[in-house]
């Protein structure tokens, strides 16, 4: 793991070399830059922060702007900065959630918007418990793969918090960059907080489907998904990143993954939950 310091707030002096990596937001700007620097990487937020990580990352050292609270600056190292940090440690991390399926482990992959974290939801308020939402930690050291249990919260739009959260949720406080809620786990949304077998990967695409599909896919399309949803610090790191290529073709070729494809609608979830359920147990017994 890594040590975080929290320091004074600062100004954002600009930063003399060009970024090695950037995440743009639906509308054209800058979510996040990040930098090398002597002695490791800086990842501004531009506006909220800058991350100081070291070289091995082993710590990290946030420098926020004067506006922004404790709370803002909590979420950001949690969800977008420690994935980061574990992947330079050598962690297997990824954009995705999971939930648990029997004893077994279901992780959906796919670009932000398309339904995964409602999709977690939906689970985990339907006799079913969620593993991680966003940042997804994947354990390949022993003989079996295991997914290590996130964060005990789920981000969501208001839209499906109204439509399928519990009245007495517990929602957290509102942050400064996104509209975004976010619901922790509790009676009646359920965390799982030991890891489970991975059984099955379903990357979300086609939005506007017109009911629920399901097609196994190759491994090797499967890779190109994998690193596509991949949290790389350092993507100019050479080792590093085809150490990683070489653990996520082994996922690719050992656990079996799907297209997944369904109306974004609601009242359609059920059957969603229905044929993923179906799925892994079917998995399951094949193995």
């Amino acid at each position: 793991m890594s040590t975080l310091t929290i320091c004074e707030p600062r100004a954002q002096a600009q930063l003399a070399d060009q970024p090695i990596q950037e995440w743009i937001q639906p509308d054209g700007s800058r979510w996040a830059i990040c930098h090398r620097v002597p002695g490791g990487y800086v990842m501004r937020f531009p506006g909220f922060a800058d991350f100081e990580i070291s070289h091995d990352a082993r710590s990290v050292a946030c420098h926020p702007v004067a506006e922004t609270g404790q709370q803002t600056l909590e979420h950001i190292y949690r969800n977008q900065v420690l994935p980061m940090v574990l992947g330079r440690q050598g962690a297997l991390t990824f954009h995705g959630c999971a939930v648990e399926i029997g004893s077994q482990a279901a992780v959906f992959m796919g670009q932000s918007g398309l339904g995964k974290s409602t999709l977690a939801l939906s689970f985990a308020t339907n006799g079913f418990r969620f593993l991680a939402d966003d940042g997804l930690v994947i354990d390949d050291a022993g003989d079996e793969v295991d997914v290590v249990p996130g964060h005990p919260s789920i981000r969501l739009w208001h839209d499906s918090k109204d439509a399928l959260a519990p009245r007495d949720a517990d929602e957290a406080a509102g942050l400064a960059f996104t509209s975004k809620c976010r619901i922790n786990a509790g009676r009646s949304i359920v965390f799982c907080d030991q890891p489970r077998r991975l059984s099955a990967v379903y990357f979300l695409e086609n939005e506007a489907a017109k009911d629920v599909q399901l097609e196994r896919i190759r491994p090797a399309d499967a890779l190109i998904r994998w690193v596509q949803h991949s949290f790389l610090l350092d993507v100019e790191d050479t080792d590093l990143v085809a150490g990683h290529f070489e653990r996520v073709t082994k996922l690719a070729t050992k656990i079996p993954c799907y297209r997944l494809d369904f109306p974004r609608r609601f009242e359609q979830l059920h059957a969603v939950r229905q044929v993923i359920a179906d799925n892994v147990c079917s998995d399951t017994e094949a193995a």
